[in-house]
C-alpha cells in the first residue's frame, strides 16, 4: 500500500523557500538596522565597536560592560530627531512629494487606464505594452533625459520662456526646482499606478453602466456611483505601488531637485555614505519605516469602514 505523504511536509516544502529568503534578506537586516539606531556612533564612522582583538593574543576581547546597556544603546538619535526640526520638516515635505505625486498619478492614469480596458482586445496588449515600455530603458538614462529636457537650453524651458517673454515675464528656471522633481516623480511611478487600474476596470461589468443609463443616470452619476467604487481596490493598489516607493526616492531629487528638491531619501544616504552617522542613518530609515506602516494601516482601515 502506497504510503500517503504528510500534507504538512508538502506544505513546507512549498512556503519554506519564500520564508526563508523573507527572514534572511528582510526580517534579519530589518533587525540590524533597528539595534543600530540605538548604537553609539564609532569615532571613525559607522558603529561603535563591540568588541576589540587583543594584540597579544589575537583573541576577540568586549570593551563595553554588558551590565549596563547604557554602555552600548542610547535613545541619543531619536531625540536628535524629534528635537531638531529640520528633520521632521524634511519628513513633512517628503511626504508633500510623495502624496502630490501619488494624486497626479491617479489623476493621469485613471482615464488612461480606462481607455486602455475599452479599448477592442486586439489593441489591449499593445496598448500596455506602451505603458510598461519605459521600463526597457535604464532609470538612469530616462533620469539624464529629463535633465536636458528641463534644463535652460532644452525645447521645454525655451518654448515656456518665449511664451512667457510675450508678458513681460523673465526666463524661468525648471531644473533643481520642486517643479522637477514632482515632474520626474510622476513620470517615474506612472506606469505603477496604470497597471492596477487597467487591471481593476478591464474586469467592471458595463450590464451596471447600461442598468443605471437606463434608470436615467447622468454620465457623472455612473462614474461617481458605480465606477469610482469598484474602483478603489485598484486606486488603493496603485497608490500604494506609487507612493511608497515615491517617499523615499533620493536618485530623482539628487539629480533633478538640488539642494532644494531634497528629500528624506537623500538625507538617509548622506548620513550612510558622507557622514558616516550610521546609528542616525538607521534611526532615519526606522522612522521613514514606521510612518508608511502607519499610514499602510490607516488606509486599510479607512478603506474596511469604507465596505461596512
Amino acid at each position: 500500500m502506497q504510503k500517503v505523504k504528510s500534507p504538512s511536509l508538502a506544505k513546507w516544502l512549498i512556503s519554506g523557500p519564500p520564508l526563508l529568503y523573507l527572514l534572511i534578506f528582510f526580517a534579519v537586516p530589518t533587525l540590524i538596522m533597528i539595534f543600530s539606531a540605538f548604537r553609539f556612533p564609532g569615532e571613525y564612522g559607522g558603529l561603535m565597536p563591540l568588541l576589540e582583538t587583543n594584540a597579544e593574543t589575537g583573541a576577540r576581547e568586549v570593551l563595553i560592560n554588558w551590565q549596563n546597556w547604557q554602555d552600548f544603546l542610547t535613545l541619543e538619535n531619536f531625540s536628535r530627531f524629534f528635537e531638531d526640526g529640520v528633520y521632521v520638516e524634511l519628513f513633512i515635505k517628503s511626504f508633500w512629494y510623495a502624496g502630490l505625486t501619488t494624486l497626479i498619478c491617479i489623476a493621469l492614469a485613471y482615464p488612461l487606464a480606462w481607455l486602455i480596458a475599452r479599448s477592442p482586445k486586439k489593441y489591449r496588449d499593445l496598448l500596455v505594452l506602451l505603458v510598461i515600455l519605459p521600463f526597457w530603458s535604464n532609470f538612469l538614462i530616462r533620469v539624464y533625459a529629463w535633465m536636458i529636457i528641463l534644463g535652460p537650453q532644452g525645447y521645454f524651458a525655451m518654448t515656456v520662456n518665449s511664451f512667457l517673454a510675450w508678458f513681460g515675464i523673465g526666463p524661468q528656471q525648471f531644473l533643481f526646482t520642486h517643479f522637477a522633481v514632482i515632474v520626474v516623480l510622476v513620470y517615474v511611478h506612472l506606469p505603477f499606478m496604470v497597471l492596477p487600474l487597467y487591471a481593476n476596470l478591464e474586469k467592471h461589468d458595463m450590464a451596471l453602466l447600461d442598468a443605471a443609463q437606463d434608470l436615467g443616470a447622468s454620465a457623472w452619476q455612473r462614474f461617481w456611483r458605480i465606477t469610482w467604487p469598484l474602483s478603489l481596490p485598484g486606486v488603493w493598489a496603485g497608490a500604494a505601488l506609487v507612493f511608497i516607493p515615491a517617499l523615499g526616492m533620493f536618485a530623482v531629487p539628487d539629480l533633478v531637485g538640488g539642494t532644494d528638491g531634497i528629500m528624506v531619501g537623500n538625507l538617509i544616504k548622506q548620513q550612510f555614505l558622507d557622514s558616516r552617522d550610521w546609528p542616525f542613518g538607521a534611526t532615519l530609515s526606522i522612522m521613514l519605516t514606521a510612518s508608511v506602516l502607519f499610514l499602510a494601516a490607516l488606509a486599510t482601515l479607512i478603506s474596511r469602514k469604507g465596505k461596512s
